[in-house]
């Protein structure tokens, strides 16, 4: 297939360059230079303008979107005036399912299609494949399945027709959920562990023993272990956790669906937590304690009784 991928950060230049491998034509877009250069010594032909990118493809036109999800309403603008009706836009990005919804409406009033991907597999896309998740109309992922089978781990797995529109990006959006609390128990567990460095001293030999034939074995438990394995002490790295804004997204689903999600709901405040530099809550709580009990109240920078 003949395919345009705006955007070409980490995730979108690695996946041009699988499917330019698995022998489609990729024509790519990044606002930034540097970005273009790189994708072009990966086997993609870069353009510096989206005119020149949708100049360059045959009708009907593929174009694949990989921007941040704050940016995808303004890379649509930009490309209204060089579509054709039965041009085809898909958003691989990390968008709300609801703005995809939107989108697609909007779109197809001009007789634009529009298909959602939530898409899985970060810098490790290019050598692993990437889980696909794909929502839209029946003929609009039948018309870009060699893309999807290129991308996964294999033509029959790792990607999925999983619903109508704006349902990738849902099945995304809850992936990212559990995503956060898998990796919140994984943390707490090493955590425990490392607190008893005099009983259990190497946490990255347990953490290889539990890759093989243990029942919490994973991805994430495999890079856990390359993790600690090169940076057992982790040195240099501040207790500081982003999040991309899909926990909240699948909390504020859950509330609205009157439906419990404490893993992921804890998880979430515990990467909050991880951000706050001068706890004013902590304080409050060891000034309560003082004032109640008479506790000694620890004072700043020292070393005072607990």
């Amino acid at each position: 297939m003949e395919l345009g991928m705006i955007g070409l950060g980490r995730m979108g230049a690695a996946m041009a360059e699988r499917l330019a491998r698995g022998g489609h034509r990729v024509l790519g877009f990044d606002p930034l230079p540097s970005a273009r250069e790189a994708a072009a010594t990966r086997g993609v032909e870069a353009v510096d303008a989206l005119p020149a990118l949708t100049a360059a493809l045959a009708a009907p036109r593929t174009l694949w979107l990989m921007v941040p999800a704050a940016a995808v309403d303004a890379t649509i603008e930009a490309l209204l005036p060089h579509l054709a009706p039965g041009d085809r836009v898909i958003d691989g990005g990390n968008s709300h399912y609801r703005d995809s919804q939107r989108r697609a409406q909007a779109l197809a009033a001009r007789g634009l299609r529009f298909v959602d991907v939530g898409t899985s597999g970060g810098v490790w896309g290019l050598r692993e494949g990437y889980c696909l998740m794909a929502g839209g109309e029946a003929d609009d992922i039948a018309a870009i399945r060699p893309l999807l089978q290129t991308l996964a781990p294999a033509p029959d797995r790792g990607w999925a027709h999983v619903g109508p529109i704006g349902a990738g990006h849902f099945v995304k959006m809850v992936h990212n959920g559990i995503e956060y609390g898998l990796m919140q128990a994984y943390a707490e567990g090493f955590a425990l562990l490392q607190r008893k460095e005099a009983l259990v001293p190497d946490l990255a030999q347990v953490a290889e023993l539990w890759r093989h034939g243990s029942v919490v074995r994973s991805w994430l438990l495999d890079l856990t272990a390359g993790a600690l394995e090169a940076n057992p002490a982790l040195d240099g790295i501040a207790p500081y956790v982003e999040d991309s804004g899909e926990g909240r997204w699948t909390l504020a689903e859950a509330i609205e669906a009157d439906l419990s999600t404490p893993v992921i709901a804890l998880s979430l405040l515990q990467r909050l937590r991880s951000r706050e530099t001068d706890p004013f809550g902590e304080k409050l709580l060891a000034a309560m304690r003082a004032a109640f009990g008479g506790h000694p109240i620890r004072p700043a920078g020292g070393s005072g009784a607990r």
